[in-house]
């Protein structure tokens, strides 16, 4: 039976003429996720670095827990704080201490991770957020995304928790007076931060 079915297929073959195979081309889509301009790095990022002329220096590295790449010749490089922009130029500044004359040096984003950070304490919405798509979040920013004050908070009493390679540090901040006084500076908020809202003390 078998037989019979192979010898049919042939006498097929021959009788429509020669088979000729045909390619279907499938797209896959490709999902890439493109940093805000202005997006700071932080653990987790998916950079390219690209040395111009010097390809076996092309990098594609995952920035690792403690903010930095590894490449070849100049081992790792700090890049967690800053832009791509920086990046580049903290590389090349490296590169051209040792081993080439004016290297030119370009970071992507090619995937950004997830920037979250923490609210707690006196607000009406205690809880995690992300990140919006601006470059910059400042410290009274991040209190209006959990919903501003609640009836017992103490705005001049507000701390911001972070992780400075590995230990934690602590902010103590007058919020009330950098709401109120033009000239003062928000403290900027980076992933990872949590804020904590003091409550009044009768």
């Amino acid at each position: 039976m078998f037989a019979r079915l192979l010898l049919s297929l042939f006498c097929a073959g021959l009788c429509s003429g020669p088979v000729v195979a045909q390619q279907v081309a499938v797209a896959v889509p490709v999902q890439r996720v493109e940093a805000s301009p202005g997006h700071v790095l932080s653990a987790n990022d998916v950079i390219a670095v690209k040395v111009f002329d010097e390809p076996e220096l092309d990098t594609a590295a995952r920035v690792s827990e403690n903010g930095d790449i590894s490449m070849a010749l100049i081992g790792t490089v700090a890049v967690a704080g800053k832009t791509a922009e920086q990046a580049a130029r903290a590389i090349r500044d490296r590169l051209g201490e040792r081993f080439l004359v004016n290297p030119q040096v370009t970071v992507m984003v090619t995937e950004a991770t997830k920037r979250l950070f923490t609210v707690l304490g006196a607000v009406q919405r205690p809880g995690t957020y992300r990140f919006p798509d601006r470059s910059v979040l400042n410290l009274i920013q991040a209190i209006g995304m959990a919903g501003g004050y609640t009836r017992l908070a103490d705005a001049s009493r507000v701390t911001v928790k972070r992780f400075v390679n590995r230990r934690e540090t602590v902010l103590k901040l007058d919020a009330k007076r950098m709401a109120r006084d033009a000239a003062s500076t928000a403290v900027e908020i980076q992933p990872g931060d949590i804020v904590v809202v003091g409550e009044r003390i009768f």
